[in-house]
């Protein structure tokens, strides 16, 4: 089974690396992009049987600082 995490930073916090994206796209001659959230993605291989209530519990934990980022799951 796989699993893949999807974390961001929560509306409201800075994003120093997405401004900084921004900025190189603007001098890029990209001028339509307003703003640039970036995050990260982490994909795990799971053993038969993890349930979505652990991965939760992975993310809660370790793959995502709840305080400043959310996070989504994708099984598979």
């Amino acid at each position: 089974m796989k699993a893949r995490v999807h974390v961001m930073l929560k509306n409201g916090v800075l994003d120093p690396q997405g401004e900084a994206v921004r900025h190189a796209l603007g001098a890029l001659g990209f001028d339509g992009v307003n703003g640039v959230r970036q995050g990260k993605v982490i994909e795990l291989d799971l053993a038969e049987g993890t349930t979505e209530a652990e991965v939760t519990a992975m993310c809660e934990k370790l793959l995502a600082n709840t305080v400043i980022e959310s996070y989504s799951v994708e099984l598979a």
